[in-house]
């Protein structure tokens, strides 16, 4: 079923600039189906971005494999209804294991602030969705193409994010087949997913075997100094929780030696107290002799 019928949904939010978690829209209707926005006033993994997005209502009770596609775009407006932002229009696949797609940066908060778009510190959102059509289901394997880079519906919206916050990610990237590119992508993916673990967590060896797993796709073309510089921290991190614990098994250390030594000088003393009282009670014994006297 496909609805070429654009609809779109305006919603407000006042006292905008004092809200810092997610504002979610009331649920609308278009091309038979059920959607809400949700506003990120400070960002959605990109900080003192206002991002926004578009999501399938109440998706976890729909049919087993559901897929549709969607066009859609945001607009923000003045009170007077004139437009001062509108994005680009995106065309998007939603699906259980991705319900959810949007501009992760549309504007600056700084920006809403300085050119002083809201009035009466208000944000009127619309959202416009120009076309829906309800697709075949989804098994799981389908794959989606994002920025010429062929991936499973489950990673799209993961690699979009990362495309968002580094568009210079693939620009110099060489090879052209989707095999290749794809296989790139994932070993990519594996890699972000592995730095994201606790600096503690690794070993030496670990360390050692993921800097050299950035070499070949760094060579192949893709831009990655920001996981180069993620790595160094989780090294300098790692160097500093490795040095506390040192530090902490020394302190340790030498507390247990104080105390044996502590034992050790009580055990003396009461060794010595033991003699003296000895040799006291000798004393005694020996004065406590009769004398003999002389014939």
């Amino acid at each position: 079923m496909e609805d070429h019928k654009p609809t779109s949904f305006t919603f407000e939010i006042d006292n905008f600039l004092e809200k810092e978690a997610v504002i979610s829209s009331p649920t609308f209707s278009s091309g038979g189906c059920q959607w809400y926005a949700n506003v990120y006033p400070k960002g959605n993994g990109i900080e003192d971005h206002l991002a926004l997005f578009l999501y399938v209502a109440n998706y976890g009770s729909l049919q087993l494999g559901w897929k549709r596609r969607a066009k859609f775009s945001f607009v923000l407006l003045k009170q007077s209804g004139k437009e001062f932002y509108k994005s680009i229009e995106l065309c998007q696949v939603f699906c259980a294991q991705v319900p959810g797609w949007g501009i992760v940066k549309a504007l600056t908060i700084k920006q809403l602030q300085e050119k002083g778009f809201m009035e009466k510190n208000k944000l009127i959102v619309k959202v416009q969705v120009l076309e829906v059509v309800n697709e075949a289901e989804v098994t799981g394997n389908e794959t989606m193409d994002v920025r010429g880079f062929q991936v499973l519906y489950s990673q799209a919206f993961q690699v979009s994010w990362i495309f968002e916050r580094h568009p210079d990610l693939a620009l110099s990237f060489g090879p052209k087949s989707h095999f290749v590119k794809t296989t790139y992508m994932n070993l990519l993916l594996k890699l972000i997913e592995k730095l994201d673990k606790p600096p503690h967590s690794f070993s030496e060896t670990e360390l050692s075997n993921t800097r050299t797993e950035l070499v070949d796709p760094t060579q192949t073309g893709f831009k990655l100094d920001w996981l180069k510089e993620k790595l160094d921290v989780i090294y300098l991190e790692r160097k500093k929780t490795t040095d506390a614990s040192r530090i902490q098994e020394l302190e340790q250390h030498n507390k247990n030696l104080k105390a044996e030594l502590n034992k050790e000088k009580i055990k003396s003393a009461a060794k010595v107290l033991w003699l003296e009282q000895t040799v006291s009670n000798l004393k005694t014994k020996q004065n406590k002799k009769p004398k003999l006297s002389p014939n």
